[in-house]
């Protein structure tokens, strides 16, 4: 406790009431008198007012300055000690405001005023010290983030880096700290409105500020709503042309659009969920639970909880991370055909680069392909670019195939379709602009079949037999295509096994509605077959089946059938007609039955099944009078065997009368239950009937399946799949480089010389050998001894035949 903190709320501030603190005005110890302020507020509100009015009294000066437009290099604003002492007064201000909150309630006005007036005449230093303890107040919610947003938005474009950087990231962390429980909508609106009016400036330095946090709070998925993307979007008709560019590379996928560094900065709450300090495991758990104090057990279960939330966040954040499909601030467009052809007027227009055009290119295709949107205008505009020799033609070729939808008239983009073929894929083309001309016909096809004619396809298919592999693999890809959509364009060989062989597009404007629940008749089926194995399973082992008098109607009536020379008399030699006329009918119709494709065809099958059916009704009776006569005779003959039984007999009659009846219950197929309500139960077996089916098909087609149209809309083309296969010829720096990476693991070539002169480890018996002393009569013995031997060697090689001589 310090000597004057007895004193409470002194009347005035005297000089010897100052030196009995042990203090001096002229110099105070800040941090000292900050933490004995915390601990007794009341006892210093002197040295408090002290501190104050010195505070005013230099912020007086600095606005006086700024009136003045006073620039001098003598002036108090270059004066060091004096901006580092208000500096220092502000923080220690800042921090002992919440302990004197009527005694400073004006301070944080005070520094809103100071950094408004004269943020731009303060020294950097200073500024940032003013800026830092007004963030201070904000944190401490002394003050508003609303009413400071707009100071902060000017702060950051005074030109000053770290400035802006402190600010930028105050503003982003300040919004997702308040919406980090739950979100208040009201003051979200507020804040939104103050940066979407910046945003709609003419003041170029603010509006790109205003853009960038906006992006950079949608990225983070704090204001993720209609309202922040449709803001986005409209800065892409802005004026500036700045503005444009960083609303365009939002758009397409650029997480980074800041010119500097300071665009992406890693939260520290973020670091800790990325890095656990502990380990969730078997013996944590155990002893967070029954090692240690109670208060020791506490703090280990909440240490245990904060990372287990942590764990789940991580996770969270990498399913979001990693999942598949595909989002973009296009997707919230409010009208998304007005955007789309403002911006393509504006890109018909504009003087810029054409990396520029190329991105509106770009955001124009997205929006097209991802609302279905019909802009006829679009596709001639694309069709001057497709050249082969057309810079960033990939690029291009994937924004026209972004474009093309099955709500587009195939009669407009057949120009366009037919330029892409004529440019790339012919025979004096280069393998690489026919491989990509194929794919990118492939991928249009893909969209709008309707476009693709049958001679067309067929010259296409023949290049699978070219040498080069980018060109075959893209001409097979095409052919693979076309296997499951429309086989009929193919030559028979080039069909193969399709999963359906009557397949066909869809006529333009064909919309499929579904009648009943999607997949159903899954459910039906699968009922149909449990009857079938159970009836087959039971027709001909007992007389005491659960079978309906029909079932046994209708396999006595095949059995007559096929055994038809057996149970015949000269008196029943009509009916017997009669019945295999019935037969033949039954065949006729079910083979009819399996290759009805049409509306009409239905109608035609259902009228026969009707026929049928009466025919069916009016036979049974005298077939009921014929059987005492058949047992009778079949009693009198040999008995038959088991084995001799047609059991499948019942079965293929049963089917052929279910088929028969199919047409009649069509409508009635959703009637599952007598009440025609379908349970939950119900809808999981769709669900695991839908995937099992799938997976039939994808394993029947190896792997490949059609994607729908939405798939297709919101699937993003990425060019370089454009160029598959093709091998790109290398610089001489490439190939240098590659060669470098293959010597890295070799040593210096020397020769082998040199390597044996540096070998270690001793010398070899031949070197040894050559050192070796030997007494003078062996050394000319061996001397003799080579001479002697030289000498039979040459005799030898006199003697020797050469070939035939040339005379006699």
């Amino acid at each position: 406790m310090s000597p004057i903190s007895g004193r409470h709320a002194p009347s005035e501030l005297t000089a010897e009431g100052i030196a009995a603190s042990g203090l001096t005005s002229e110099k105070l110890s800040l941090p000292t008198l900050q933490s004995k302020m915390k601990c007794d507020p009341e006892g210093y509100e002197s040295e408090l007012i002290l501190v104050y009015e010195q505070f005013k009294s230099s912020m007086n000066l600095f606005e006086e300055q700024a009136a003045c437009s006073f620039t001098s290099l003598s002036g108090v604003s270059t004066d060091s000690t004096v901006s580092k002492d208000l500096g220092d007064r502000s923080m220690f201000l800042s921090h002992v405001t919440p302990f004197y909150p009527k005694l400073l309630v004006n301070f944080p006005k005070e520094l809103a005023i100071l950094l408004k007036s004269s943020a731009k005449t303060l020294p950097p230093g200073l500024r940032v010290h003013v800026t830092q303890a007004l963030i201070l107040l904000i944190n401490r919610k002394i003050v508003d983030i609303g009413e400071t947003l707009e100071l902060f938005m000017e702060l950051q474009t005074l030109g000053d880096r770290v400035l802006r950087k402190l600010a930028f990231s105050h503003i982003v962390h300040s919004i997702r700290r308040m919406n980090q429980k739950h979100k208040n909508d009201m003051k979200n609106r507020a804040l939104q409105n103050i940066l979407f009016g910046l945003l709609q400036q003419e003041d170029e330095a603010k509006a790109k500020r205003s853009l960038i946090t906006l992006c950079e709070i949608h990225r983070r998925r704090v204001w993720f709503d209609d309202r922040t993307a449709n803001a986005i979007c409209s800065a892409c008709f802005h004026s500036s042309s700045r503005i444009m560019i960083a609303s365009l590379s939002f758009l397409l996928d650029y997480e980074k659009i800041e010119d500097d560094s300071d665009g992406d900065m890693a939260d520290s709450e973020d670091e800790q969920t990325a890095n656990p300090q502990v380990v969730v495991n078997k013996e944590a758990i155990y002893k967070a639970n029954n090692k240690g104090t109670s208060s020791s057990k506490k703090k280990k279960q909440a240490k245990l909880q904060r990372v287990v939330r942590s764990m789940k966040k991580q996770q969270r954040v990498q399913s979001e991370n990693n999942n598949t499909s595909y989002y973009s601030p296009l997707n919230h467009l409010k009208d998304a055909q007005g955007f789309a052809e403002k911006l393509f007027s504006r890109l018909q227009t504009c003087n810029e680069r054409f990396e520029i055009k190329m991105m509106m290119l770009k955001v124009i295709a997205r929006t097209v392909g991802l609302h279905h949107l019909i802009l006829l205008n679009f596709y001639p505009y694309l069709q001057r670019y497709v050249q082969p020799h057309q810079r960033d033609v990939t690029n291009l070729l994937a924004a026209a195939v972004q474009a093309c939808h099955d709500m587009v008239p195939p009669d407009a983009v057949e120009p366009l379709f037919k330029q892409v073929v004529n440019q790339f894929v012919h025979d004096r083309s280069r393998p690489e602009a026919i491989s990509v001309g194929i794919n990118v016909v492939r991928e249009i096809c893909l969209r709008m079949p309707l476009l693709m004619t049958e001679d067309l396809l067929q010259d296409l298919v023949l290049y699978k037999k070219s040498n080069e592999k980018a060109v075959s693999a893209a001409a097979r890809s095409l052919l693979t295509l076309f296997r499951e959509i429309c086989p009929s364009l193919l030559v028979k060989k080039d069909r193969g096994r399709p999963t359906n062989p009557k397949a066909r597009p869809k006529a333009f404007g064909e919309v499929s509605v579904a009648s009943s629940v999607p997949g159903i008749e899954l459910l039906d089926q699968e009922d149909n077959d449990s009857d079938d194995d159970v009836e087959e399973g039971s027709v001909g082992l007992s007389d005491d089946d659960n079978q309906s008098d029909e079932d046994v109607d209708s396999g006595k009536e095949d059995v007559n059938c096929e055994n038809d020379g057996d149970n015949a008399s000269d008196n029943e030699s009509g009916d017997d007609d009669e019945i295999d006329d019935e037969c033949n009918s039954d065949e006729e119709f079910s083979e009819d039955d399996d290759a009805i494709d049409s509306a009409t065809e239905d109608d035609e099958s259902d009228g026969e099944a009707e026929d049928i059916d009466d025919s069916k009704m009016q036979d049974n009776s005298s077939l009921a009078s014929e059987d005492d006569d058949v047992d009778e005779k079949e009693s009198k003959g040999i008995k038959r065997k088991i084995s001799d039984i047609d059991v499948n007999a019942a079965s293929n009659s049963l089917r052929a009368l279910k088929k028969l009846a199919g047409a009649k219950m069509e409508h009635n197929s959703s009637n599952m239950e007598e009440d025609g309500i379908l349970s939950n139960e119900d809808f999981q077996r769709i669900k695991e009937l839908k995937a099992k089916k799938d997976a039939r098909n994808v394993l029947a087609q190896h792997g490949f399946k059609l994607p729908s149209s939405d798939q297709l809309s919101t699937k993003r083309v990425d060019a370089a799949k454009l160029e598959a296969n093709i091998r790109k010829k290398l610089s001489k720096e490439e190939r240098l480089a590659i060669i470098r990476a293959g010597r890295e693991d070799r040593g210096r070539y020397q020769a082998k010389t040199a390597l044996k002169k540096k070998k270690t480890g001793g010398s070899s018996n031949q070197q040894k050998e050559h050192k070796k002393l030997m007494p003078l009569a062996a050394k000319r013995s061996k001397v003799a001894r080579s001479k002697i031997e030289k000498k039979r060697k040459q005799a030898r090689a006199g003697k020797q035949f050469r070939g035939r001589k040339a005379w006699k």
